[in-house]
C-alpha cells in the first residue's frame, strides 16, 4: 500500500502526529486511551483526520470514541510592546471563518502569530514579527501556551511578549502576498487595546490572553513578573 501523506509520513506541510496508534507508535501516555484506527478525511491547506479510539471512562466502563481533528501544525503568537511610549503592535486582516460566524465585517485586531513549520517558537515569531509588523523583536518573554480549540483542532500556541523601539520599526511590515496576507499594522495605546477586549472591539482569543496577561503579570502589570 503505497504510503499516505500525513498519515504515513510528512504531509505536504511537513507534519504528521496524529497517525500514532497505541503503545508502537507512542501514544500510549494515557492508559485510558486506545487509538484504534486514523482515516485521512481531507488534505488541503491543512489536514482534516478522523480517528477511532476506545475511551475508559471514570466508573470503568470502556466506550468507543470517533473524533474528526483538524492539524494545522503548532504556531507561536507574540505582543510587541513599547513601555516608554505605552504603546503595542498588533495588526488587522480579514478572517472570513470569523465572518461568517457573525463578526460583522471578518477584520480581526490580532496580535502577530504564525505557524512554526519546521522552526522553533523563538525563530518563528522573530520571523513572522519581521513579515506582518516590519519589527525586529528585543528579548522574547515566554508568557503562555494554549490550546486554542481543543475540541477539534489541534494546534498549541507559544505565546510570547517582546520589546521594541521606534527604531527597530526596520519595515513596513503587512503581509506575505504569496499567501492571501493583506494586514494592516495598528500601533495603539496600551490602555486603549486593552479596553478593546472589554468592548469586543478585540475577539481573537490569543490577542485578549495577551493583552490581560500583559497588564496582570507583563510589561505593563504594576509589578511584572520575573522574565523567563
Amino acid at each position: 500500500m503505497k504510503p499516505r501523506p500525513g498519515v504515513d509520513i510528512p504531509n505536504h506541510r511537513g507534519r504528521t502526529g496524529l497517525d500514532r496508534a497505541g503503545a508502537g507508535r507512542g501514544l500510549d501516555r494515557n492508559p485510558g486511551v486506545r487509538v484504534r484506527d486514523v482515516e485521512l478525511t481531507s488534505q488541503g491547506w491543512h489536514v482534516l483526520r478522523r480517528t477511532t479510539f476506545d475511551y475508559r471512562r471514570r466508573d470503568g466502563r470502556w466506550e468507543t470514541q470517533v473524533r474528526e481533528t483538524y492539524d494545522r501544525g503548532n504556531g507561536a503568537a507574540v505582543l510587541a510592546y513599547d513601555t516608554a511610549r505605552g504603546r503595542v503592535l498588533l495588526t488587522r486582516h480579514f478572517r472570513y471563518p470569523a465572518y461568517a460566524n457573525d463578526h460583522p465585517d471578518g477584520m480581526l485586531v490580532e496580535a502577530a502569530a504564525g505557524l512554526l513549520d519546521a522552526d522553533d517558537p523563538h525563530t518563528a515569531i522573530r520571523r513572522e514579527a519581521a513579515e506582518e509588523l516590519g519589527v525586529t523583536l528585543g528579548p522574547l518573554t515566554h508568557a503562555l501556551d494554549a490550546y486554542m480549540s481543543r475540541g477539534s483542532v489541534t494546534e498549541r500556541l507559544h505565546s510570547f511578549a517582546a520589546p521594541y523601539t521606534p527604531s527597530d520599526r526596520a519595515g513596513t511590515g503587512g503581509e506575505v502576498e504569496e499567501e492571501g496576507e493583506d494586514i494592516e499594522v495598528l500601533e495603539l495605546p496600551f490602555p486603549e487595546a486593552l479596553a478593546m477586549t472589554r468592548d469586543e472591539r478585540i475577539t481573537d482569543g490569543k490577542t485578549v490572553l495577551l493583552l490581560q496577561w500583559a497588564a496582570l503579570n507583563g510589561p505593563f502589570a504594576p509589578h511584572p513578573a520575573p522574565r523567563r
